[in-house]
């Protein structure tokens, strides 16, 4: 006769089979509520051009420190027949390469405000203007303005009164009008520059402001600075010659970077703008890769355009954070899946429930951290440490998940090699918060929170704690939880992604206490 099966072993597939579903729909909730389309009004149509952008001409594989420096005629003069489909105008930045500016412009019924770069080397600075200059005055039907310099004083490049001679130097030179652009409290600090110039140029920039303005404070903010200049600086007019949004990068206090608070500062500022009769110039045309360089991952994603010179939805349409959201779904599931296959049978009914949720978080984690380092990684060693990172928690969702299964012949022998290292990648995982942790605390600004990476490591070690006796854990764990309040205090209390990196950083320091305390 038949014995009866066990309740629980009855119980077991149909939980096992429920929570992967959990986890597959888990999956599916996070990365549709990431790329989910947002519809906002439009700022652009085929009937109704905006003023003016900013550009610079670099395909995505350049910069304009690259030696030799070498542009790309055909490039540039497809990026201008993409720009008059939706722009009046363009804005340059430096004069040296770019000489076929306006003969490009004038074929493809674009204004130019011609722009020359002013540094603290007067050679590099006379060459520059004398080049604007015989620009300016052969194609008087295409130069709408001059710009001598851009953000020079911001820099401390040069003094206000020596670039208040270059301006009266160029203005006696050109027929068109002459100004300066810097961000719009360099104006104030400089009070010698105004009165030389036709027209000020002032750059707005919430993201980038000493305090940041979140993406429901901008607006008011842009339109506050405005009204003062406008007011202050009377009778000459005013042209807003910078402002915009980052679509990608790590947020500032309350300001945070993606495509859809891109799309709704631009659609805004466009229509505040045009309501009030302002004079503007978009930041940017194109993203512009070779930024990251300088200002972190969020210099390259102020475009309308992304750097392969794809529509990022700003302007007009439906927006999306993460437009290949399902391609990400089918990835992480697929990992998913990749880690079931290889713990095989649950251990048990508990089990039967945390295998899947537990491979589905690992599968976020890692697909959070690839989107991630896809955008934010610049340098060569900053993909080494992201590979690295995400090799950590390939073997730490392995071990977590043989820990939760039923294990056999070859599934038993690497469960029990990847327990014997158990305690070195704890030791590891250790050393990349700890490392992380000091970066985030004495040197912030351009780097990205790197919670994705270690929310893993931190939680399976936490609750399968291994036994670590080794003194550097103290050390480690001393240092990612010491850190958690002063990086908030220099993220400031709104940063929601600062708050996760500490909930992160809580979890893995009580990891490592835990592994100490198992130890002894």
């Amino acid at each position: 006769m038949d014995c009866p099966m066990p309740s629980t072993t009855r119980l077991l597939m149909p939980l096992y089979l429920l929570a992967c579903l959990l986890g597959l729909a888990g999956l599916g909730g996070l990365w549709y509520g990431l790329g989910k389309p947002v519809q906002l009004p439009d700022a652009a149509g085929p009937a109704h051009k905006l003023q003016c952008a900013s550009y610079t001409p670099f395909d995505k594989d350049q910069s304009p420190y690259d030696q030799p420096f070498r542009l790309r005629p055909a490039r540039m003069d497809a990026d201008l027949a993409l720009l008059a489909e939706r722009f009046q105008c363009i804005r340059t930045y430096s004069m040296s390469g770019l000489e076929a500016i306006p003969a490009l412009a004038r074929k493809h019924g674009l204004k130019v405000m011609l722009g020359a770069w002013v540094n603290a080397h007067p050679a590099d600075t006379d060459k520059e203007i004398a080049l604007l200059i015989a620009a300016a005055n052969a194609n008087p039907d295409v130069v709408s303005a001059v710009i001598v310099g851009n953000e020079t004083l911001l820099r401390k490049e040069i003094t206000g009164t020596r670039l208040a001679e270059l301006i009266t130097r160029v203005k006696s030179r050109v027929q068109v009008p002459v100004t300066y652009a810097d961000v719009w409290d360099f104006w104030l600090q400089h009070p010698e520059v105004a009165p030389v110039v036709d027209f000020l140029t002032i750059h707005l920039l919430p993201y980038w402001e000493d305090k940041p303005r979140g993406i429901d404070d901008a607006l008011a903010h842009v339109a506050d600075v405005r009204r003062q200049f406008g007011l202050r600086f009377a009778p000459k007019g005013i042209l807003i010659g910078e402002t915009g949004w980052p679509s990608e990068g790590r947020q500032r206090e309350t300001a945070v970077p993606s495509r859809v608070n891109e799309a709704r500062f631009i659609r805004g500022f466009v229509a505040m703008a045009e309501q009030n009769g302002w004079q503007y110039n978009l930041i940017e045309a194109f993203d512009q890769p070779w930024k990251r360089a300088n200002e972190g991952a969020v210099g390259g994603y102020w475009g309308l355009y992304d750097a392969n010179r794809l529509d990022k939805g700003v302007l007009e349409g439906p927006v999306s954070n993460l437009p290949d959201w399902p391609q990400w779904w089918v990835a992480s599931a697929v990992l998913m899946g990749l880690m079931l296959l290889l713990a095989g049978r649950p251990g048990g009914t508990q089990a039967a429930v945390a295998l899947p949720l537990l491979a589905a978080f690992g599968a976020g984690c890692l697909g959070l951290w690839g989107e991630l380092m896809r955008t934010h990684a610049r340098f060569a060693s900053e993909w080494v440490w992201a590979v690295l990172l995400a090799g950590l928690n390939l073997v730490v969702l392995a071990h977590g998940a043989l820990a939760l299964a039923q294990r056999a012949g070859w599934r038993q022998r690497l469960f029990a090699g990847l327990q014997a290292q158990a305690g070195r990648v704890l030791l590891v995982a250790g050393v990349a918060a700890a490392v992380s942790m000091l970066a985030m605390v004495f040197d912030p600004r351009y780097r990205s929170f790197p919670s994705a990476a270690l929310a893993l490591p931190a939680l399976v070690y936490v609750l399968r704690p291994v036994p670590v006796r080794r003194r550097e854990v103290t050390l480690l764990a001393c240092i990612v939880g010491a850190g958690v309040v002063p990086q908030l205090f220099i993220e400031g209390a709104h940063n929601q992604q600062a708050w996760v990196w500490a909930a992160v950083s809580v979890v893995m320091t009580a990891a490592l206490w835990r592994s100490l305390r198992l130890a002894r």
